[in-house]
């Protein structure tokens, strides 16, 4: 047998374990049907205001806040804050809107979700003024949102859902 066959065949190996292994890794599947908008047992959301003390702690830390830059955290996590959910209810009157209906909801959902975004853009600027040189450097540095990455995920500032969620 000649390298070029022994090489090829390596190659050919190599690339059967590696397909192998990612048709292993299949992503789960779907919740039933019954479960879908609804919480899955076992999967509980975090609690907000466990999440709001984090980011709270976190902020305070990799800024070094003193005292007197309290209120202005303590106003900018409350800022921060998610908009409410809507209901199972409203998500259900959804459904039974014609289409210039839900084109209407959706109008209004995006001009709510802008006010949203405006209303945070003010308080992190608010906040940001109250902040040293040195620790305007410092939340320059750290990540989109104030580094806090967990509970929004890819969402970002504007709360950016699926339609028909």
């Amino acid at each position: 047998m000649t390298f070029t066959k022994i090489a090829s065949l390596a190659a050919g190996g190599v690339l059967l374990v590696s397909a192998g292994a990612s048709l292993a890794q299949q992503p789960p599947a779907p919740p039933p049907a019954e479960h879908r908008g609804q919480m899955v047992p076992g999967r509980e959301r975090p609690d907000p205001a466990a999440i709001a003390e984090r980011r709270a702690e976190r902020l305070r830390a990799a800024l070094q806040l003193r005292a007197d830059q309290e209120p202005a955290l303590k106003t900018y996590i409350a800022s921060m804050k998610p908009p409410a959910r809507p209901e199972a209810t409203q998500r259900q009157a959804k459904a039974q809107m014609s289409t210039p209906q839900r084109l209407d909801a959706l109008r209004a959902r995006s001009a709510e979700r802008l006010a949203n975004l405006d209303r945070r853009i003010a308080a992190t600027k608010a906040f940001y003024a109250q902040l040293s040189p040195a620790q305007q450097k410092a939340f320059d540095a750290m990540a989109p949102h104030g580094g806090m990455r967990g509970q929004h995920g890819m969402r970002g500032l504007g709360g950016h859902r699926p339609m028909g969620r």
